[in-house]
């Protein structure tokens, strides 16, 4: 049973027997509208990893909550859905693999991103929406009296799917791939390992996965260090790589092997160095 609650009630997903109300699940609702927030109302610049990852951690441990990026509240006539606010009309016009656009590129990018920051923070399950999972363009409105009963916008159209020469595929791709490693190394919670406000970088474990999240529009970095378990990482997904959508700027062969840290002795924690694209996220994963 899911709980569909705005008060964060304690106990709510709490079991009777303990003195809670006894639901499996409550929704974490304030996670969408977070969304839709930082989108509208901040800079790519001011896109802060502290901010995001205490917005979407917030919640008791005892109690789990399924995750979401958005829902009908975006999806319906009258908002716009993450992908549409991200780029837009130029959907209607630049959504061929062939079409390199600006927007669009940098659409696809935090769209990506958005979904794994929001599913791999999960102490729960993970809810999709309606086409989220492959970047659909447009609302949906039931027919009512005030646009003649149609029912034009009353669809999903799954068939921009089939049509390799677009970029749904590829996004949809990424969700199967995201959703895949997830359902297999998501018994741990997520373990904070670093947050930088200035270089816009974000990374946390969990279990034995590394999760990296750059968040600068502009700047990449190169050997970027995270303090993290000790041991030899290799990627596993990689939300740049061309299969994605992206532009395959990072080699996912590499394996990377941690090195000391003298100022952390002790602490099990090794420096891990990075090569990080701008507006892109790294899965690794402790061999």
């Amino acid at each position: 049973t899911i709980a569909e609650e705005v008060s964060g009630m304690p106990g709510l997903a709490t079991p009777v027997k303990e003195g809670g109300i006894g639901f499996d699940y409550r929704m974490a609702m304030g996670i969408p509208d977070f969304w839709i927030k930082l989108i509208k109302e901040y800079s790519d610049e001011d896109w802060k990893p502290g901010t995001i990852w205490w917005e979407l951690t917030n919640r008791r441990k005892e109690e789990k909550t399924i995750s979401y990026a958005e829902s009908h509240d975006q999806a319906l006539v009258g908002d716009k859905t993450i992908i549409f606010r991200l780029i837009d009309a130029d959907m209607y016009w630049h959504m061929n693999k062939e079409d390199q656009h600006m927007v669009v590129d940098r659409g696809i990018a935090l769209h990506k991103m958005i979904r794994l920051m929001t599913a791999s923070t999960i102490n729960g399950g993970y809810l999709n929406f309606m086409g989220n999972e492959f970047g659909h363009p447009e609302w949906i409105d039931f027919p009512r009296q005030c646009n003649g009963w149609s029912y034009k916008y009353a669809r999903r159209q799954w068939s921009l799917l089939e049509n390799q020469q677009l970029r749904y595929a590829d996004l949809l791709a990424f969700d199967k791939a995201m959703i895949q490693l997830l359902k297999k190394n998501s018994k741990e919670l997520p373990c904070q390992r670093w947050l930088h406000d200035q270089d816009q970088i974000m990374a946390f474990e969990r279990g034995p996965l590394l999760f990296v999240f750059n968040l600068h529009p502009s700047r990449s970095y190169t050997d970027y260090g995270i303090l993290v378990q000790k041991g030899s990482y290799k990627t596993v997904l990689d939300s740049d790589s061309k299969e994605f959508g992206g532009f395959g700027l990072v080699d996912d062969q590499i394996v990377h092997t941690t090195t000391p840290a003298p100022e952390n002795q002790g602490s099990g924690l090794e420096w891990i160095h990075l090569y990080l694209p701008s507006r892109t996220a790294l899965v690794l994963k402790l061999q």
